[in-house]
């Protein structure tokens, strides 16, 4: 695809992202979408074959975009792996805070809204949580090694626990408008890790 197309479509993809991170997939219309991002409202479908073909897309950037964001925190020079992952939470319970508890995390706002609707939406979430997952159960064995954290279990084990305990305390701050599930978490998986 040609860099001014790829740019184009970028924007779409992006302006959707912050559009359904605070009214969801199935509240928000393409055209609502292409206005946001200054497309002229007849090309979408020269970008995407489909709405489901389009959200598909959207979480995959999400995750490409979110997944990089993780990386750069868990190579964050002079910390340990413990460090790292507080890190890594304590940045979740912010972005997850704001705006009155509505969040910035589009596997919490959509997570459960388009699993029903779209098989290749669900598959591009499951892909994108098990690369979290994933990449937390290393830093998490890294911490073991290093010393910086214990824990009882393998770290995949734990990481999906905390990861599922995170996804969680989130759909609970939405719902109470409090960040207090959140902060939960975070004495929680300080207890989980031994800090």
């Amino acid at each position: 695809m040609p860099a001014g197309q790829t740019d184009t479509r970028r924007s779409i993809l992006d302006a959707a992202q912050r559009i359904m991170a605070h009214k969801g997939f199935a509240a928000v219309g393409i055209n609502e979408v292409l206005t946001a991002a200054g497309v002229p409202k007849g090309s979408f479908y020269h970008y995407f074959g489909s709405k489901d073909a389009f959200g598909e897309a959207m979480m995959k950037s999400y995750f490409i975009d979110y997944l990089a964001d993780m990386d750069r925190v868990f190579a964050e020079p002079g910390l340990t792996s413990a460090q790292r992952l507080m890190t890594y939470w304590q940045s979740w319970r912010e972005t997850q805070s704001v705006d009155d508890c509505q969040g910035k995390c589009l596997a919490v706002k959509l997570g459960a809204e388009v699993a029903d609707l779209s098989e290749t939406m669900r598959i591009a979430l499951k892909d994108g949580t098990t690369a979290i997952v994933e990449r937390l159960a290393r830093v998490i064995a890294a911490g073991v090694e290093d010393g910086s954290l214990s824990i009882e279990g393998d770290p995949e084990q734990v990481a999906e626990v905390l990861y599922e305990m995170w996804l969680g305390a989130s759909v609970l701050a939405k719902v109470r408008r409090s960040p207090a599930p959140l902060d939960g978490a975070l004495v929680a998986t300080r207890r989980f890790l031994h800090l």
